[in-house]
């Protein structure tokens, strides 16, 4: 049985949400075990098998997107095979977004109203980049009807970079130097959480939870890229459900 968190938000009913963690899957290591990505030099009969157990927990089968750290949003329901893009959405039930991340962060979004849902993959690069921001205005709903849940993602305590990171998001936003810690010269201990948090707030959306789950500090919970290199990805995934 693959290991899944359910996100802690107060979503409508119809609003379905899975976060899949690294046990219960069939992939050796280094990707044990529920490994979901296809990209990361896991045997493909593998990945299959584990993306065929999280498939009996779902509607349909994800829109699995090729993410390369832009701000490209997909509308799930008209795409018929995996796009380039790092961020999905959908007003049509039984439409299943996903993500796959091993530190960076994924970011759930759903109206009050239940009629919208939405995944985003944020990384330091597509946190600059404005893919939050980006995937706000596609579902073309107010920000103030938001909820935004913030999965699991590199910590605050391990999340170790340069003068480069923080100059890109100061320049945008000066505030945000708040969320880097000096810790060399030269380095920082970088805040995804609330560089996220700072963005969702500019523009609205103020309902914003989770932000407490550090991949890389749980080994046997999650994968994590910065602490492992070669490593599984699990998913964040986020639909409606019909008839609720």
């Amino acid at each position: 049985m693959a290991d899944l968190l359910l996100p802690d938000w107060p979503a409508p009913a119809r609003v379905r949400t899975l976060q899949t963690m690294r046990g219960g899957g069939c992939s050796p290591c280094p990707w044990e075990s529920f490994n979901l990505g296809d990209h990361v030099g896991d045997d493909p009969f593998r990945v299959a098998a584990n993306r065929a157990l999280l498939r009996a927990r779902l509607p349909v089968e994800p829109l699995w997107l090729t993410q390369v750290h832009g701000c490209t949003v997909v509308d799930a329901g008209q795409c018929s095979k995996s796009k380039e893009a790092d961020a999905a959405y959908s007003r049509q039930a039984g439409v299943v977004c996903a993500v796959m991340t091993a530190d960076c962060l994924p970011v759930l979004f759903c109206n009050r109203a239940g009629t919208v849902v939405g995944v985003a993959h944020a990384g330091w690069r597509g946190l600059v980049a404005g893919v939050l921001e980006a995937i706000i205005a596609a579902m073309a709903v107010p920000a103030a009807t938001l909820l935004a849940w913030l999965g699991p993602a590199i910590g605050p305590s391990a999340f170790e970079v340069g003068d480069e990171v923080r100059a890109a998001f100061a320049t945008a936003d000066p505030g945000a130097e708040v969320a880097f810690m000096p810790y060399a010269p030269g380095k920082y201990l970088a805040d995804i959480y609330e560089l996220a948090r700072r963005r969702l707030r500019r523009v609205g959306v103020e309902a914003i939870y989770g932000g407490d789950q550090c991949t890389v500090s749980a080994p046997e919970r999650f994968f994590s890229y910065r602490r492992d290199g070669i490593t599984g990805r699990q998913a964040t995934l986020i639909w409606l459900a019909d008839g609720v």
